[in-house]
């Protein structure tokens, strides 16, 4: 029969709900501890999220001002007379603290520095590129004639040689560690050949150029003399704009020897006694005494958060080989 023909079913369930409180009071408070639960972690997520998010921004915002080179916690005009810092450390080359890339703006922000009385540059560096190291050498000649009032003073740390000491002799002064490395003023350029070992393994090189001396410097073909003495004459040309630069910056305080542009290297000691170097001093020292005034302000040009990122997973070390491959044959004061 229809459905429509019987009466409804009591609500037996209602029927137990009237029977008596306590069935309803556990229900209800189930529900509500479920209720607030729910509400309390809802909550609690929202905070979290909002608190990833803020530091998400704040790791943004940090990352871009790295990048530019930004201090955004530092404002203009506040700093008062110091002595302003600018540092080299490790090779002179097209990348990196010892390119002119960063030491020149650096030096160009440490002399417009209203506050700066004096800038002394830093340098801890083996050597490295001719071109790199003359290219700081014009711009440090400019700005000196520039700012005729802000001397500029550079300290060596462990060791300024070749690349290091080219840039160090355009100073008004020079102040070594008794102990520090200076000097090595030549130039080299090196490489390997391996055409015995090709002829021991039964290897044909096979190279096909347009002029003559096309593949100069090429490690797997043999190195004639013709090439050997224009290579010699490079050398020698760089050779004496080095030293050009060298007597220029440091004059009559000079004591040449005949070693002196030989390419040796002395402690620091001896380069004082040499005129290689004025005196001893750390940066300290030198702004304190020298400078008179103690307060340091860095002007160095940092390697930003990318540059970090990249060269933890590689893409440095991938370019650098890349480098080492296509140049290996420059010349190189170092």
């Amino acid at each position: 029969m229809s459905d429509d023909l019987h009466p409804p079913s009591p609500d037996t369930s209602s029927a137990a709900r009237r029977a008596g409180d306590p069935p309803i009071k556990w229900e209800r408070e189930v529900l509500e501890k479920l209720v607030f639960a729910t509400i309390k972690e809802q909550r609690a997520n929202r905070r979290w999220g909002i608190f990833y998010k803020i530091v998400l921004l704040l790791l943004v915002v940090l990352a871009v001002a790295s990048y530019f080179d930004i201090n955004p916690f530092a404002g203009e005009g506040e700093v008062g007379r110091h002595t302003a810092l600018v540092e080299i450390e490790g090779n002179i080359e097209s990348e990196g603290s010892g390119s002119a890339a960063v030491v020149i703006p650096a030096l160009n922000k440490a002399f417009a520095d209203n506050g700066s009385v004096a800038i002394v540059l830093h340098i801890n560096s083996p050597g490295g590129s001719p071109v790199q190291a003359g290219m700081i050498v014009d711009e440090i000649r400019r700005l000196r004639h520039g700012y005729p009032d802000k001397p500029l003073f550079v300290v060596v740390d462990e060791i300024c040689a070749s690349g290091g000491y080219y840039i160090a002799a355009a100073a008004d002064r020079i102040y070594v560690n008794k102990a520090s490395i200076v000097g090595s003023i030549g130039v080299l350029m090196d490489g390997f050949g391996f055409t015995g070992a090709m002829d021991k393994l039964g290897v044909e090189r096979r190279l096909i150029t347009a002029g003559v001396d096309k593949g100069f410097m090429d490690p797997f073909s043999p190195q004639s003399e013709r090439q050997k003495k224009h290579a010699q004459a490079m050398l020698d040309e760089i050779h004496q704009q080095f030293i050009d630069v060298v007597r220029t910056g440091r004059g009559k305080r000079l004591h040449e020897t005949p070693d002196m542009f030989s390419g040796l290297f002395w402690t620091g000691a001896k380069a004082v006694d040499m005129g290689l170097a004025d005196d001893f001093g750390s940066v300290d020292s030198v702004a304190r005494d020298i400078v008179k005034a103690e307060d340091i302000i860095d002007y160095t040009q940092h390697e930003g958060l990318p540059e970090r990122v990249l060269k933890k997973f590689g893409a440095a070390v991938g370019s650098a080989a890349v480098k080492t491959a296509v140049q290996g044959g420059a010349p190189s004061i170092r």
